[in-house]
C-alpha cells in the first residue's frame, strides 16, 4: 500500500458561484473523467501539502505546459483530500473570467489526452461518408431518373458545413502543434533572480 505523502483540498459544493460557471465546471470534470488519462475529481483544488518525494517528482518533469491538477495525480502518489465548503467571497471579484476558464479547460484536456484529435478524425469520416452518399443520390437523380436537381442552396450549405468541420479539425490540431512548439523551445519554468545564502 502506498504511503500517504500529499494532502489536497476538495470543494464539496459551489455555493456563491454563478449558475453558468457551475454548469461549465461540472461539464469540464465530466469530460476529464471520460477522456483524460489521469483521474481528476470534481472540486479538486490546486492547494497542496506535499512530502519531498512528490515535490521532486513534479520538478523532474521538464514540460513547459504544466496543468497542475493533472500533474499532481499523474505522478501517482497517494493523496488524501480534505473536504471544504465553498464560501461566497466577502470582498473583491475573481480574476477567472469565462474566457480564462475556457482556456484553462482546453489546456487541461489537451495536456492529458489525445481524444480531441480522435474525435476530429471520426467527425471528418462521418462528414465524408454523408457527402459521398449525397453525391451518389444527386448522380442517380440526374442521370438515371432524369430529374433536374436544383442545388445552389444545398451546395452552399454543404460546402460551409464541410469547411467548418475542416477548420475545427485544423484548430484542434494546431492546439497540439502549439504545445509541441513550446516544449521544443525548452525554456526554463522559472529564472532565479537572486540567491540568498
Amino acid at each position: 500500500m502506498k504511503a500517504l505523502i500529499q494532502f489536497g483540498t476538495r470543494r464539496i459544493n459551489r455555493k456563491g458561484e454563478p449558475i453558468l460557471k457551475k454548469w461549465f465546471s461540472k461539464l469540464f470534470y465530466k469530460l476529464c473523467g471520460k477522456f483524460m488519462e489521469v483521474k481528476i475529481e470534481d472540486g479538486m483544488q490546486d492547494y497542496r501539502m506535499m512530502k519531498k518525494d512528490v515535490v521532486d517528482a513534479i520538478i523532474s518533469l521538464e514540460e513547459y505546459n504544466r496543468f497542475s491538477k493533472g500533474i499532481f495525480n499523474w505522478v501517482g502518489f497517494k493523496t488524501k483530500y480534505i473536504e471544504v465548503e465553498n464560501e461566497k467571497r466577502v470582498a473583491g471579484n475573481s480574476k477567472w473570467s469565462i474566457t480564462k476558464l475556457f482556456s484553462y479547460a482546453a489546456e487541461g484536456i489537451t495536456s492529458f489526452t489525445t481524444a480531441p484529435l480522435k474525435i476530429s478524425i471520426i467527425l471528418g469520416l462521418i462528414v465524408s461518408i454523408l457527402s459521398g452518399l449525397l453525391g451518389i443520390e444527386i448522380i442517380i437523380q440526374t442521370l438515371i431518373m432524369g430529374k433536374d436537381v436544383p442545388g445552389y442552396a444545398s451546395i452552399i450549405v454543404s460546402v460551409l458545413f464541410i469547411g467548418g468541420i475542416q477548420l475545427l479539425s485544423i484548430g484542434i490540431l494546431s492546439e497540439y502543434i502549439s504545445k509541441m512548439y513550446l516544449e521544443i523551445k525548452k525554456r526554463p519554468k522559472y529564472i532565479i533572480k537572486e540567491k540568498i545564502d
